[in-house]
C-alpha cells in the first residue's frame, strides 16, 4: 500500500487512536505496524475478531488485560544464562498471572467467540513459576527471608549482630564520660558501618576509625574501637547474604529459562489479544461496524462519519456501484469535498486493515490492492516546482502504478493552470484511468468536468450542499447532482448591485448558462426527490408501526382465543364431571332401589310362606321359628374368606382387612361394597372349596400362572414400567409376598426408573436391590402389601 497516500488520508492518526487503547507495549507495537491487507479471508478474519472483541467488551466493560509486560528480552537473557534482577522476576510473574486470568475469563464466557477463544486456549499457564517468584521476591523487590533455609539463618545472625552493635553503641552514648564528646546522642550508619557523631575538637577522646564528616567539618562520624570487630563480623555476614541471594536468583533464573519457548509464545498471544481488544474499544468509541468486503469495486457507505472529526460531524452517503468507474465531486470551497475524498480513502484503508468503520449497517467496501491519492498543496520550493507541477509529478507517478484493483483519489484535478487546459487535461486523465478499469473519485471546480460526467453513464456527479441563505455549507453529499460555485448568489446576498450581477451574467456563454440551468433543475429535482423520499420513509415508518401494532393485536387475539378455548374446555370438563357424578348417583340410587325391591320381594315371599305354614300348622302346639343365619359376628376375617351378609341375603369374598372403624371391603358379584364386621356372619364355605366367586377363580388362575420374578432386560423405560404395573397387580391378586424384578445393570437408567416407580406404587410395601447371591444391582426385590 502506498505510504504517502496513507499519510494523506491520515491513516496514521487512526493507528495512533488504536495504540492509545492498547494496554501494553506489545499491543501498541502490533497496532503501530498495522497496514491494509490484500487477501479477502485475512481481511474478513480481522473484521470478525474486532466484532468478537467489541461484543465481549459490551457485555463485560470492566475486562482488561492488565499486568502484561514486554518480558521477551528478560526471558531470552535468562535462557542465555544471565541472572535476572528481583524486579524483573516481578514483571514475569505479573505477565504470567495476567495470562492465566485472561485465559480463565475468556474460556468461561457463555457466548461463543471462536477466534478469540482459539487464541485463549493457546495461552500458557505457569502457576509453578508464579508461586516460585511469590515465595522468593517481595512486592517491593526485596528477597524474602524464607527464600532459602540458609538465607533465613544468615539474616537471623545479621539481626543478632546488629542488636549487639546497637547495644554496645547505646551504652557508649548513655555513658556520661563519652556522651559529653558527642554532637548528638544517636547511632547512624556510614558505608555499612555503625558509627556515632563526635565533635571535631574531641576527636582524640573517642578512639576509633573516622568514616565521614559533616559538610561544615564540625562533626566526625567515628566507628569506636569497641565495635570494630562486631562491624567486621556484620560485614562478613552481609557478604554471605549477598552470595546466597545470588544463588537464589540464579536458580530462579534457570527456572524461567526452562519455560522460555512457552513464555515467548504466550507473550505473542497476549500481544495479539491486547491488539484485538484495542480494535474493539476503538470501534465502540466510533460507534463503528464491520462493512461487507467485495471484490467488484463497489463502495457503498451509509451515514459515514469521519473518525477524526468531532461528534457533530455531518454523515454522508456514498453509492458507487460496480458499473460506476468514477465520481466527480463539485461544490464551493470549504464545503466538505476534500473531507468526503479522505473519508472514502480512509474507510477503505481501515476496513482492509480489519478495523470497523463509523458507518451504519449495510455499508460495503471493495478490496483494492492499492490506494493512491493526490491531495493537498504539493508545492515544493526546494525543487522549484509550482503547485500544478508538483501535482502533475505525483499524478505521473500514480498513472505508472495503477491497475484494475486500484482506488485513486484526486483533489482539485487539473487545478493550478489555465481552466480550459486544466479541464481538458483532467478529462484525459480520467479517460486513461477508465480504460484501465481504475476506480476514481475526484473533486473539481470545472464545469466541463460536470458536463463530462453528465454525458457519461459510467461516471456519476456528486456535490456538497450549500445553503445560499446562510452562506454556509451543509456538508451533505448529494449523489447524482453537480455542484455550483454559487458566486452570483453569494454576491447578491452580500448586497452586490443587481446591475453588476446582470452584466456579469451577460458575460457567460450559452453553454455555461445551460449548465447552470441544468444544475439548478437537478438541484430542484433532487430536493423534490429528497422530500418525496423523506415522505416515503415517514410513510414506511408509519406503516411499519402499524404493522407492528396489527401483529401485536393479532397475537393478543390469538391469546384471547386460546384463553376462551381453555375456559371452554374447563367448562366442558366440569359439565362432564358433573354429568358423571349425577349418573353415578342415579346408578347408586337405582342399585339401592333394586336391592330394596329385591329384599321387599323376598320379604313378601317369606310372609306368604309363613302364612301358608301357619295355615298348614294350625292346631300344632309349636310355631316355626323365623329363619336366622348361623353363627356370631366375627372379630376378624382373612383375605379371600367367604362371608355372609344377612341384611342383603348375599355372600361375598373379603378383599381387605378391617380398618379402624371396623369396616371391610367385600366383593359381591360384580360390586365391591363396604360393610361392618357386626353386619356379617362367617360361613363354612371357602374360596378353595367352592370357587363360587369370579374373584376366587381369577386368583386361582393367577396363582397357577404367575412367576415370582419379572425380566425387563432389553425393554424401553415406558414399556418396562407398564409391564411392572400389570405384573404387580397380578402378583398381589395371586397373594405373592415377595417378587424379583430383573432390570440388569447397564447404564442404570432402567434401574433408577423402576426404583422411583416402585416408591409410588400402591401395592408395594418396600423394595431393595438384591444381595450378592440374589443378582446384586441388576435385581430389585419387592415386598407386597398382602
Amino acid at each position: 500500500m502506498d505510504e504517502k497516500t496513507l499519510l494523506k488520508i491520515e491513516f496514521d492518526r487512526v493507528l495512533q487512536m488504536l495504540g492509545e487503547r492498547c494496554g501494553s507495549s506489545l499491543g501498541k507495537g502490533i497496532a503501530g505496524e498495522l497496514t491494509p491487507m490484500s487477501q479477502k479471508h485475512e481481511i474478513e478474519l480481522g473484521l470478525k475478531e474486532t466484532t468478537e472483541a467489541k461484543d465481549i467488551l459490551r457485555l463485560n466493560p470492566a475486562f482488561t488485560l492488565g499486568g502484561i509486560r514486554d518480558i521477551g528480552r528478560i526471558v531470552e537473557r535468562a535462557a542465555l544464562g544471565g541472572i535476572l534482577e528481583p524486579e524483573q522476576f516481578l514483571s514475569i510473574a505479573d505477565t504470567c498471572g495476567a495470562a492465566r486470568k485472561t485465559k480463565l475469563f475468556l474460556l468461561n464466557l457463555k457466548e461463543n467467540y471462536p477466534i478469540i477463544l482459539d487464541l485463549a486456549k493457546k495461552l500458557g499457564i505457569f502457576k509453578s513459576l508464579e508461586t516460585a517468584v511469590g515465595e522468593t521476591v517481595a512486592d517491593d523487590g526485596s528477597i524474602i527471608d524464607s527464600a532459602s533455609d540458609k538465607l533465613y539463618g544468615i539474616r537471623r545472625k545479621i539481626r543478632t549482630s546488629q542488636d549487639r552493635i546497637k547495644d554496645k553503641l547505646d551504652s557508649l552514648i548513655r555513658n556520661p564520660n563519652t556522651a559529653k564528646y558527642l554532637q548528638d546522642n544517636l547511632v547512624t550508619i556510614r558505608g555499612d558501618r555503625y558509627v556515632i557523631p563526635v565533635k571535631q575538637e574531641n576527636r582524640t577522646q573517642v578512639p576509633g576509625i573516622v568514616h565521614d564528616q559533616s559538610a561544615s567539618g564540625a562533626t566526625l562520624f567515628i566507628e569506636p574501637m569497641a565495635v570494630l570487630e562486631l562491624n567486621n563480623d556484620l560485614k562478613r555476614l552481609r557478604i554471605e547474604e549477598n552470595d546466597e541471594i545470588t544463588v537464589i536468583l540464579k536458580n530462579l533464573s534457570q527456572l524461567v529459562a526452562s519455560f522460555e519457548a512457552e513464555i515467548l509464545f504466550t507473550l505473542e498471544i497476549l500481544g495479539q489479544l491486547d491488539f484485538i481488544f484495542a480494535k474493539g474499544r476503538l470501534s465502540h468509541s466510533m460507534d463503528g461496524g464491520a462493512p461487507k468486503i467485495n471484490e467488484h469495486g463497489i463502495i457503498r457507505l451509509k451515514r459515514a462519519r469521519h473518525p477524526l472529526i468531532p461528534k457533530d460531524v455531518v454523515p454522508i452517503d456514498v453509492d458507487l456501484g460496480s458499473n460506476i468507474d468514477s465520481m466527480i465531486i463539485t461544490g464551493p470551497n470549504t464545503g466538505g469535498k476534500t473531507v468526503t475524498l479522505k473519508t472514502i480513502g480512509l474507510f477503505t484503508a481501515m476496513a482492509l486493515s480489519g478495523l470497523h468503520v463509523p458507518a451504519d449497517d449495510g455499508s460495503d467496501l471493495s478490496l483494492f490492492h492499492n490506494i493512491f491519492a493526490d491531495i493537498g498543496d504539493e508545492q515544493s520550493i526546494e525543487q522549484s516546482l509550482s503547485t500544478f507541477s508538483s501535482h502533475l509529478v505525483n499524478i505521473v507517478r500514480i498513472l505508472k502504478e495503477v491497475d484494475e484493483h486500484t482506488l485513486v483519489l484526486f483533489d482539485e484535478l487539473g487545478a493550478g493552470t489555465d481552466p480550459t487546459e486544466g479541464a481538458a487535461l483532467a478529462m484525459a486523465i480520467l479517460e486513461y484511468l477508465r480504460g484501465r478499469k481504475v476506480k476514481v473519485v475526484a473533486t473539481t471546480h470545472y464545469s466541463e468536468l460536470k458536463v463530462y460526467a453528465y454525458n457519461n453513464p459510467n461516471i456519476v456527479n456528486a456535490s456538497v450542499e450549500f445553503n445560499v441563505e446562510t452562506l454556509r455549507p451543509t456538508y451533505r453529499l448529494l449523489m447524482g447532482i453537480p455542484g455550483k460555485s454559487n458566486a452570483f448568489e453569494i454576491a447578491r446576498s452580500l448586497g452586490l448591485n443587481e446591475e453588476i450581477l446582470a452584466q456579469a451574467g451577460s458575460f457567460l456563454t450559452q453553454d455555461q448558462v445551460q449548465v447552470a440551468d441544468l444544475i439548478s433543475n437537478l438541484e430542484l429535482n433532487q430536493k423534490i426527490s429528497q422530500q418525496e423520499k423523506e415522505e416515503a420513509a415517514a410513510l414506511r415508518k408509519e406503516l411499519q408501526v402499524m404493522k407492528h401494532r396489527l401483529e401485536a393485536q393479532k397475537i393478543d387475539l390469538q391469546n384471547k382465543e386460546g384463553e376462551i378455548l381453555r375456559r371452554a374446555q374447563e367448562e366442558s370438563l366440569k359439565i362432564l364431571k358433573k354429568t358423571k357424578d349425577d349418573m353415578d348417583l342415579l346408578y347408586n340410587e337405582f342399585k339401592s332401589s333394586l336391592v330394596a325391591e329385591s329384599q321387599k320381594f323376598e320379604n313378601q315371599k317369606l310372609l306368604q310362606s309363613k302364612d301358608k305354614i301357619k295355615k298348614m300348622g294350625e292346631g300344632l302346639e309349636y310355631v316355626v321359628p323365623e329363619k336366622r343365619f348361623a353363627g356370631q359376628a366375627p372379630q376378624k376375617v382373612e383375605l379371600g374368606q367367604i362371608i355372609e351378609i344377612p341384611k342383603l341375603n348375599q355372600k361375598g369374598q373379603v378383599l381387605s382387612l378391617p380398618n379402624q372403624a371396623g369396616e371391610i371391603i367385600v366383593q359381591v358379584g360384580i360390586m365391591k361394597i363396604t360393610v361392618k364386621l357386626e353386619d356379617i356372619r362367617t360361613t363354612e364355605e371357602t374360596e378353595q372349596k367352592t370357587g363360587t366367586t369370579k374373584v376366587g377363580r381369577i386368583r386361582m388362575e393367577k396363582i397357577s400362572a404367575i412367576s415370582s420374578e419379572l425380566d425387563l432386560r432389553g425393554l424401553l423405560v415406558e414399556e418396562a414400567l407398564e409391564k411392572v404395573d400389570k405384573y404387580l397387580d397380578d402378583a398381589y391378586v395371586a397373594g405373592l409376598k415377595d417378587v424379583r424384578i430383573i432390570h440388569g445393570k447397564g447404564t442404570g437408567a432402567l434401574r433408577d426408573a423402576v426404583t422411583l416407580h416402585l416408591k409410588k406404587h400402591r401395592q408395594v410395601k418396600n423394595a431393595r436391590l438384591g444381595e450378592y447371591n440374589e443378582g446384586g444391582n441388576g435385581v430389585t426385590v419387592v415386598s407386597l402389601n398382602v
